[in-house]
């Protein structure tokens, strides 16, 4: 008979009958707009749903991965929680726009091809994406021997947005005497784990499946804590204030991020005492003595998005994130450069 996909290392019919108990994950995602389902060459999503909401209407893309934390999730066997940080990573970046989010697609690699590990991730994916109010439109699953670790695979998404052009949120108007909201991150999100692992794991020995007193509760579990998702408050405050610029703090910090959305001649000055710092950073920076400057340019330190907005706003805005059970903080302010 000869050889065969499936003697390399390749099982399509193992893909197949995995792609049959994805449908039903990925359409109780759907939003209006989809046309068809899962399965086809190429996801349909019709804008004319969109039309009498939008007069001339922009498409935001964005695309991203969840870097080294898929190793936490290797480690602990643990693979629901990364697939909702891979919707955040992406969800949350076009969400700087001002955009809504239309729908979603996946990509997931491995050595060797998991029904469990397959359905766990799209578990998250799909809670990421109801989250978000946005459709599991499709995705790409590949099976390449020799190419991973045993156990190992790579992720990544795409998020696509949509805005009136006239409401775009692109940081022109930012002026001296803003003020900066920082709304609260859930934790290390998906930054810094490169860091992280090599400090916490490599060179101190920490056990991942036992309780750090500091954080109350096992490193693992603190490690695996998903990117908070943003989209359903900060959406609601685009229409109900002017927002002036919006920041998704991700790798770079606060330090590197915040600049990308400021116009020409304007900086910013931050309190860092102004928001609690999640225990977490505290046990990184304690265990190696990291300079204070490397940790705000490499993690977020307890701030997952930046709000750029008028000062008459600014208290009206902490108190609605905060009813919504997003922990906000006035943490500075835009001065000219």
């Amino acid at each position: 008979m000869g050889r065969s996909y499936k003697e390399a290392g390749v099982d399509i019919s193992l893909a197949n009958r995995i792609v049959e108990k994805i449908k039903p994950l990925a359409h109780s995602t759907f939003i209006p707009g989809v046309l068809g389902g899962i399965g086809g060459f190429g996801g349909l999503f019709s804008l004319a749903d969109q039309e009498q909401e939008y007069k001339e209407p922009v498409l935001v893309s964005g695309t991203d991965g969840v870097g080294t934390k898929l190793k936490i999730a290797f480690a602990l066997n643990k693979h629901n929680t990364v697939g909702i940080d891979l919707v955040a990573m992406s969800v949350n970046d076009v969400l700087t726009c001002g955009a809504r989010p239309l729908f979603f697609l996946d990509y997931i690699s491995m050595g060797k091809l998991s029904e469990k590990v397959m359905l766990e991730l799209l578990e998250g994916i799909t809670e990421g994406c109801k989250i978000s109010q946005c459709a599991l439109l499709g995705g790409e699953t590949a099976e390449m021997p020799g190419l991973y670790a045993e156990g190992e695979y790579d992720l990544a998404g795409f998020a696509v947005g949509i805005v009136e052009k006239s409401k775009i949120i692109d940081g022109r108007e930012i002026k001296a005497g803003d003020e900066i909201i920082g709304l609260a991150s859930a934790g290390l999100h998906s930054n810094g784990f490169s860091l992280v692992r090599k400090v916490l794991l490599e060179e101190r020995g920490y056990d991942l499946d036992k309780i750090v007193p500091s954080l109350g509760r096992t490193l693992g579990e603190e490690l695996l804590t998903p990117t908070r998702l943003y989209v359903q408050p900060l959406l609601y405050l685009a229409e109900k204030y002017r927002i002036l610029g919006i920041a998704h703090i991700t790798g770079g910090g606060l330090t590197e991020n915040v600049p990308r959305i400021l116009p020409e001649g304007i900086s910013v000055q931050i309190n860092k005492e102004s928001w609690p710092k999640p225990p977490i950073f505290s046990l990184i920076q304690k265990e190696e003595e990291i300079a204070e400057e490397e940790m705000y340019r490499t993690f977020n330190m307890g701030i997952g998005m930046t709000l750029i907005v008028k000062s008459d706003q600014t208290a009206k805005i902490i108190k609605e994130l905060n009813q919504m059970n997003f922990p906000s903080y006035l943490i500075g302010r835009t001065v000219s450069k």
